[in-house]
């Protein structure tokens, strides 16, 4: 029986099938890499706020503690954005004519309250409590990063769920002594070593890997 294609239409088919293969596995590595970038996670990426805040102004130079502003960090579920009166508390004594705090004067003055862009917001499908972070010895700094360094704030790591689970399945890397958890100066990776275990079974620590306890 006489061949009806040419012997090179092997060849061929064999580069096409490597070579989808090759397609395949380029596509997925090229989509995990976005994916994982700022363009998606927003990481490092500095939002436009209504006022330039300064977290190094008012943390790291004047010594505010973040329970000031942030009022219901240990016992809410949020954070909390500090209302208007938090703001005016100080500024109607100091910086009073600054133009760039004209946004929270106006605030004040119609009671309208500032549309502040949340840096840190997780999907509406992902159940987040802060206070339990919080009163487990979790450091601000350890989600947040050197919160007390930025100028602007940003949000420091991508939020994505392998990274919530790198800190589940090894909570003794992160958990600290619940005095410093407002302290962006501890960190030791020495002391982390030897009382990270000792207060994961002090604090009741558990690994808490499964679906249900952050999608409910």
């Amino acid at each position: 029986m006489a061949q009806i294609f040419h012997p090179s239409t092997n060849t061929f088919s064999k580069f096409t099938i490597f070579g989808a293969v090759f397609v395949v596995a380029g596509a997925l590595w090229a989509f995990l890499t976005i994916e994982r970038s700022s363009y998606v996670t927003q990481a490092r990426v500095v939002r436009k706020q209504p006022v330039p805040f300064s977290h190094k102004h008012h943390v790291s130079q004047l010594g505010l503690d973040c329970r000031y502003c942030h009022t219901s960090v240990e016992e809410s579920s949020f954070a909390g954005i500090p209302p208007t009166k938090t703001c005016m508390t100080c500024h109607s004594q100091i910086h009073t004519n600054a133009a760039m705090l004209e946004p929270v004067r106006e605030s004040w003055r119609t009671g309208k309250s500032l549309e502040w862009i949340r840096v840190h917001d997780l999907p509406d499908y992902v159940y987040f409590n802060h206070s339990i972070h919080v009163n487990k010895g979790i450091g601000c700094d350890t989600c947040h990063g050197p919160i007390g360094e930025m100028a602007l704030t940003w949000r420091e790591n991508s939020l994505n769920m392998e990274w919530c689970l790198g800190c589940h399945r090894a909570p003794e890397e992160h958990v600290r002594p619940r005095e410093f958890v407002f302290n962006s100066e501890w960190h030791s990776a020495i002391e982390q070593k030897i009382l990270g275990p000792k207060l994961v079974d002090a604090y009741h620590i558990k690994s808490l890997t499964n679906c249900s306890t952050c999608h409910r």
